[in-house]
């Protein structure tokens, strides 16, 4: 009869580990996630710094065409380069929130180990 007891609270243990490990999985993904479209962002943010000191050699009478969709518009050197540093701080803006977002991902795993190996000691002094 006593080990009937213990079986319902086996259960539970393997339902939390398996919550707890679901979970953990899903919080390590979002940081893969993260990681991609940090190094995405930080690729736009180069290809925009490289192209606004090619366009600052260039002398101011040159005609520049931006990209807009599936067209080109005749743009002042000014207005590009200025878009261009805007870009990099948006970028830059951005950066900062997905590494906050990291950090707190990183900090939700760490909780979730923790988590999971508290339960895993709980059982063994349980036995």
């Amino acid at each position: 009869m006593a080990s009937t007891g213990g079986l319902p609270v086996d259960m539970e243990l393997k339902k939390a580990f398996q919550e707890h490990q679901i979970k953990m999985i899903e919080t390590t993904q979002k940081i893969k996630l993260a990681e991609i479209q940090r190094d995405s962002l930080k690729r736009q943010q180069q290809h925009a710094k490289l192209t606004a000191s090619e366009l600052t050699a260039l002398p101011t009478d040159v005609k520049l065409y931006e990209g807009v969709g599936r067209m080109f518009l005749l743009q002042s050197k000014s207005s590009i380069i200025e878009s261009l540093q805007e870009k990099v701080l948006k970028s830059d803006e951005k950066l900062k929130l997905l590494e906050a977002n990291k950090s707190y991902l990183e900090r939700s795993v760490k909780e979730s180990e923790d988590n999971i190996r508290e339960m895993l000691q709980q059982k063994q002094a349980g036995k």
